[in-house]
C-alpha cells in the first residue's frame, strides 16, 4: 500500500534519512520507535505529502485513503464535538452539515416565505442522508467519543470550550470515525486515562486497515502492533513482532555485532602486531607485504551504536514515622458534586499506592487532598511526623520560570549543590551537553515533565505524590524512573495510566468509586488478577 525507496531526507544540518527503504502492507499494524529526533514525525510527514524526499520516493497505491492523527490537532469551535467528528467522515458530513442549516432555516420565523422550498429540500438532504448512512454515523460518532471518555453533555458542547488534551480526542475520533485505509497515529495514547486507552486498544486491534504509529505506551504498543519499524541514524530497519521481541531481538543483534567486532579487532592486532615486528626483515618482506594486502581487503565492523541510557540512583531519604498521612471524614465537593463524603485513607510507610478510577472520580482530588493543595470541606487530613513530602501535579510544568535555562532552573531548587552533581542529575534526566542552555520556555513537554521530575528528586522526599508523572515522557525515561523508584525505599501515593507503571510499582491499590474508596491489597497485577479487569470503568 505504501513503500518508501531509497529516500533521504535532510533537515538543516541534520541527515534525518539515507537510503532508507520500508513498507506498509494492507492490515499490517506496524510500531514506529527511534530516539527522540530520529525523524518519526517527519516520516508521518513524508508519507501524508507534507514533504517530500530530497531522493528516493513514496509511494502510496491509487485509492489509499489515509488518516493522520498528529499532536498539533489546529483551532476547533463553533461546533459539538459530534459534529466536529462527523466532520471528518467524507461526503456525509458536507450532507449533515446542510441538514443542520434547514434545520435551523425551518425553525426561523423570518424565512415563513420559504417554507415551501425548504422542505422540499430538506425531504432531498434528509434522503441522501439516509442513503449515505448518515444516521448510523452520528451513532458511530458517539460511540467512539464515549469510548474515549465523553459524557453526553461534552459531545454537545461547543468543542472550542474544551482543554487541549479533550481537543485531542476529537482530533483522535475524527480519525477512528473515518476508518480509512491507513491510519498514521502520532502519540495517541497521549493525554488519555486507562479506560479510555484499553478501549483504544481493542479498537485498533478490531481495525481491518493497515496501521503506522508512535506511542511511549510500552504495553499499549505491545497489545497492538504485530511489526516494528526502528529509526536510527537514518536508517528504517525492520522487526517482525511486538515492541518486546524488538526488544530482545535488537539486543541480540548489538552482542552478536559486538562479538564480531571483539573479534575482528583481535584479528587485526595480531596482524598489525606481525607486521610491525617483521616489517625491516627482508627474509619476511613477503609476508609482510601479503598480510599488508590482506588487511587492506578486509571489510571493517563496525561496533554497535552505544545508545544513551538514563540511570538515576535516589540518594537515601529520611525515615518517616509509621502513619504518613491520614484522611479523616473528609468531605469534599465542587458546586453540587459531593466527590468525597466521609473518607477515611490512612496511607502507611513504605506503601506503593496506585490511585484507580473513571475520569473524574477523583483521583486527582485524593492527591491534592493529601498534598494540602485543597483544603477538606470537613474532617481532616494529618501529615504523619517526619514526612517529606514531594509533589508531581501536572500544572507544576506551567510554573517553570521560561526565562531560566535548564541548569539555572536547576539550581535554583537546590542552591547548594555544586555544579558537578547537578550537570550529572541533568544527564540522568536526558539533557546532556548544550541542552542544559535551553530557556525552559522552548522545552517541550517531555522535557518540562523531566525538568521538574529531576528538581524533586536530586533530594528526595520521603513521601512522593506524583500525578500522571509518565505523562509526555519517552519510553527511555520511564524505563530508568521505574528503575529508579523500584530502588526508592520512601512511599508513593500515585496515579497512572501507564500499566508497565502501575505493575512495577505498586503494593496497594486505591480504587475511587461512587460509593467510596475501596482498598486493595497487593499491587496493581493482583488487582487485575482479582477483579478480572484492568480498569474500573471497564466492570460489567
Amino acid at each position: 500500500m505504501i513503500r518508501l525507496d531509497s529516500i533521504a531526507k535532510q533537515n538543516g544540518r541534520q541527515l534525518v534519512f539515507v537510503d532508507a527503504s520500508a513498507a506498509l502492507q494492507r492490515g499490517e499494524k506496524i510500531g514506529l520507535v527511534g530516539p527522540n529526533g530520529a525523524g518519526k514525525t517527519t516520516l508521518f510527514r513524508l508519507i501524508t505529502g507534507q514533504e517530500a524526499p530530497d531522493e528516493g520516493q513514496v509511494l502510496v497505491d491509487r485509492g489509499v485513503s489515509i488518516g493522520f492523527f498528529s499532536q498539533d490537532v489546529g483551532e476547533m469551535s463553533g461546533r459539538s464535538a459530534v459534529a466536529e467528528v462527523m466532520d471528518g467522515a467524507g461526503p456525509v458530513s458536507e450532507v449533515a452539515a446542510e441538514l443542520r442549516e434547514l434545520e435551523a432555516a425551518l425553525a426561523d420565523p423570518d424565512r415563513g416565505h420559504e417554507m415551501d422550498a425548504l422542505i422540499e429540500r430538506f425531504g432531498e438532504v434528509q434522503a441522501r442522508f439516509e442513503e449515505l448512512g448518515g444516521y448510523a454515523l452520528d451513532g458511530r460518532a458517539r460511540e467512539v467519543l464515549a469510548g474515549l471518555g465523553f459524557d453526553q453533555a461534552m459531545m454537545e458542547a461547543d468543542v472550542g470550550a474544551l482543554s487541549g488534551g479533550w481537543k485531542m480526542r476529537v482530533a483522535l475520533a475524527r480519525i477512528l470515525l473515518m476508518r480509512p485505509d491507513v491510519m498514521l497515529l502520532d502519540e495517541p495514547s497521549n493525554h488519555l486515562d486507562l479506560e479510555s486507552l484499553i478501549w483504544l486498544e481493542n479498537f485498533l486491534t478490531g481495525y481491518d486497515g493497515a496501521l503506522l504509529m508512535t506511542s511511549h505506551d510500552r504495553e499499549f504498543m505491545n497489545r497492538v502492533v504485530r511489526k516494528i519499524i526502528e529509526i536510527d541514524g537514518g536508517q528504517l530497519t525492520s522487526y517482525a513482532g511486538d515492541y518486546g521481541f524488538y526488544e530482545q531481538q535488537r539486543a541480540l543483534a548489538e552482542r552478536q555485532q559486538q562479538a564480531q567486532f571483539e573479534r575482528q579487532q583481535a584479528m587485526l592486532a595480531k596482524e598489525i602486531a606481525f607486521i610491525e615486528r617483521f616489517k625491516a626483515r627482508a627474509s619476511h618482506a613477503a609476508q609482510v607485504q601479503s598480510r599488508v594486502k590482506k588487511l587492506d581487503k578486509i571489510e571493517r565492523v563496525a561496533p554497535p551504536k552505544r545508545r544513551q541510557t538514563l540511570t538515576f540512583d535516589f540518594p537515601p531519604a529520611p525515615r518517616s514515622g509509621d502513619d504518613v498521612a491520614n484522611l479523616r471524614r473528609v468531605r469534599k465537593r465542587y458546586g453540587r458534586r459531593v466527590i468525597y463524603d466521609g473518607l477515611d485513607l490512612l496511607v502507611r510507610r513504605r506503601e506503593r499506592a496506585c490511585v484507580l478510577g473513571v475520569n473524574g472520580a477523583g483521583k486527582s482530588t485524593l492527591l491534592k487532598l493529601v498534598t494540602g493543595a485543597t483544603e477538606p470541606d470537613e474532617g481532616s487530613v494529618a501529615i504523619g511526623a517526619s514526612v517529606k513530602l514531594g509533589y508531581f501535579a501536572q500544572h507544576a510544568m506551567e510554573l517553570l520560570d521560561g526565562t531560566r535555562t535548564v541548569f539555572q532552573s536547576l539550581e535554583d531548587a537546590h542552591p547548594r549543590a555544586g555544579q558537578g552533581p547537578l550537570r550529572a542529575l541533568a544527564g540522568c534526566f536526558g539533557f546532556s551537553g548544550d541542552e542544559i542552555e535551553k530557556p525552559c520556555r522552548v522545552l517541550s513537554g517531555g522535557e518540562k515533565a523531566r525538568l521538574v521530575m529531576a528538581r524533586m528528586l536530586f533530594d528526595p522526599p520521603n513521601f512522593l505524590v506524583l500525578d500522571e508523572p509518565t505523562n509526555h515522557l519517552d519510553m527511555a525515561t520511564k524505563e530508568m524512573l521505574v528503575a529508579a523508584l523500584a530502588q526508592y525505599e520512601g512511599t508513593m501515593l500515585f496515579v497512572s495510566h501507564d500499566r508497565h507503571f502501575l505493575a512495577a510499582l505498586s503494593n496497594r491499590v486505591l480504587e475511587v468509586t461512587p460509593e467510596g474508596l475501596h482498598s486493595y491489597e497487593g499491587g496493581y497485577t493482583e488487582y487485575v488478577a482479582r477483579t478480572g479487569q484492568e480498569a474500573p470503568g471497564l466492570r460489567s
